[in-house]
């Protein structure tokens, strides 16, 4: 069991963005980057770079099945290995950080076919911290979609709404119509704000 000042010291990284999590994005980002495989950083380093600062223990990356095969065969065993025989997940051997893997064309939450399909990581954009990144309304597609058919993952409909108060989205933004209807409950309920 950690001790609180060994939490705060993690989380104080964190949010300085000098975390064995921020230092694992950044090397698998480079490494990507020098073969030219398209990736971006998905999950809660995604909600980081849109305003929605919170903490993780790892890296979600969103690639193309080719490009898993490809960083595989370059890296596999020279500072990532794989979680376990088979597995699309690695862990990245320096920090000793889990690195998740989203396929394009798989589908978020309950792994179910639905209208919201993980893309190509083609769409990706720059962050200020130098890494690809799902854009905003990409990643509120996959946040609602994965909530709403995995109750296990509450957390997912919390980041979209913590992600519309950052960037004070419009409750009539142009979204997915699959996910539009929890998208404006979960509107409604960012505008509603605990007294301080």
């Amino acid at each position: 069991m950690q001790s609180f000042s060994e939490v705060t010291r993690r989380a104080d990284a964190f949010f300085m963005k000098a975390s064995r999590v921020h230092d694992a994005a950044r090397r698998v980002a480079r490494a990507l980057d020098e073969l030219g495989i398209p990736y971006a950083i998905a999950g809660a380093l995604a909600a980081n770079a849109h305003g929605h600062v919170r903490t993780t223990g790892d890296v979600d990356l969103l690639l193309t099945p080719e490009g898993l095969a490809a960083f595989k065969a370059r890296w596999s065993g020279r500072g990532w290995v794989d979680k376990f025989p088979g597995s699309k997940g690695m862990r990245d051997v320096v920090d000793d950080v889990p690195i998740d893997v989203l396929l394009t064309g798989d589908f978020p939450g309950d792994g179910l076919s639905k209208p919201v399909a993980f893309p190509s990581p083609s769409v990706a954009e720059r962050s200020e911290d130098g890494y690809a990144v799902l854009p905003l309304r990409t990643l509120m597609e996959l946040k609602i979609a994965s909530g709403m058919t995995a109750p296990h993952r509450p957390r997912d409909l919390d980041d979209a709404i913590q992600l519309i108060r950052a960037n004070d989205l419009p409750r009539d933004w142009p979204i997915d119509p699959y996910v539009g209807d929890r998208y404006r409950e979960l509107w409604a309920l960012a505008q509603i704000h605990d007294d301080e």
